[in-house]
């Protein structure tokens, strides 16, 4: 295989003039693996090495799909199963009668919530890219996503939530994030303990990732957070610092992890080679197969989360984007709000994993995507 190192590290060095501090980079290519670093864990602070500990935000997604199916797999839960059996705050939920319809005019739920709502985020609560009342609600609930890390123990979140009707009928809308939330706090009602001692145990431990986690007891490795305003660079939580430098004091099952290239490069890898590691199956082909093939039913794609240009060339599994057309058809993966990517494509066996700590603004994602196609140049 060919020294992908070069073209790695140039990628990573232009990032810097493009609104990036420093970034980790890194290359599968069928096994041969390049990983690099560049830059620094903050402005003026010390260099950042390829060990450094980021906030993966939505890199989350497909970690936890990844332990629901491990569930569904041992019959532990069905993708069928209504969620009310661990979620009861969710059993019988109104739904507004038209998605920007007034939050009080509801109507009840024409069947219930779903493990495989939650899953392909069509269970009706979710990100409103619009002004709506749903979405002014969210914001008066607490409730509406943002880069901030959760500020409020798992239970209390859930019980803002259920104040709200749903935005659509189960399986009748597309809404981008609260189902992954919901879903974190489902699998801790399951296994009846805390969502990370799960993890732990049932997905990182078996996968070597043993950098990963709700928190970091190592937070020297963790660079700041930086935001890109009209005036620069604007540090958000310091290096060393911030929600994931200490063990929370309340329930997250509902938050996001922190981690590192290595580690997620042996989760995709696993993702990669259909579940197997080594020669062990983790997960059944069948599985991953569904993982990343687009789960989202056409009447489902509305221009609500994302706008109506997401799903031109675009799908959604379990967890992760799908590219459904263009020249990485089939390719999947997808990114986190402060700067965080990762994509696996089948065909080619080629895995990229770009880690920054810039919170994404419209311009940050032309750089932070194009990492996916750092080898096409060759």
């Amino acid at each position: 295989m060919s020294d992908h190192s070069a073209q790695v590290q140039r990628y990573l060095d232009d990032l810097a003039g493009r609104g990036f501090v420093g970034a980790v980079g890194a290359v599968d290519d069928h096994g041969a693996v390049t990983l690099a670093s560049a830059g620094r864990l903050a402005v003026g602070g010390e260099p950042l090495h390829t060990d450094a500990v980021f906030r993966i935000q939505s890199m989350t997604k497909a970690v936890t799909a990844v332990a629901t199916l491990r569930l569904v797999e041992r019959g532990e839960l069905l993708l069928t199963d209504p969620i009310g059996a661990w979620l009861p705050e969710l059993a019988t939920p109104r739904v507004l009668r038209t998605p920007t319809a007034d939050i009080d005019d509801t109507i009840a739920a024409t069947r219930a919530i779903t493990v495989r709502d939650l899953l392909t985020l069509t269970a009706g609560h979710g990100m409103d890219a619009t002004d709506s009342p749903y979405a002014r609600a969210q914001a008066d609930a607490g409730v509406a996503a943002g880069p901030e890390p959760v500020d409020a123990d798992a239970s209390d979140w859930l019980a803002r939530l259920a104040t709200l009707p749903l935005a659509h009928q189960p399986g009748e809308g597309w809404r981008y994030h609260h189902g992954f939330m919901l879903l974190g706090i489902l699998l801790s009602r399951l296994v009846g303990r805390r969502l990370g001692e799960h993890l732990a145990d049932d997905v990182f431990e078996p996968l070597g990732m043993v950098d990963t986690g709700f928190w970091t007891p190592t937070p020297g490795r963790l660079p700041a957070v930086h935001r890109r305003t009209g005036d620069g660079l604007v540090e958000v939580e310091p290096a060393g610092g911030g929600f994931h430098a200490a063990e929370p004091g309340f329930d997250v099952a509902h938050g996001e992890l922190v981690s590192t290239a290595a580690d997620y490069l042996r989760f995709a890898r696993m993702l990669r080679d259909d579940g197997a590691v080594g020669a062990e199956a983790f997960l059944t082909p069948v599985s991953v197969a569904a993982l990343h093939s687009d789960q989202v039913p056409l009447l489902a794609k509305g221009p609500e989360s994302f706008g109506g240009d997401f799903w031109n060339g675009n799908g959604w599994g379990y967890g992760v984007g799908v590219d459904t057309s263009g020249v990485h058809q089939g390719r999947f993966g997808w990114s986190g709000g402060l700067g965080t990517d990762f994509s696996v494509d089948p065909t080619t066996g080629v895995i990229t994993i770009l880690l920054t700590q810039t919170e994404l603004a419209p311009e940050l994602f032309g750089p932070l995507l194009g990492f996916r196609d750092v080898l096409d140049a060759e």
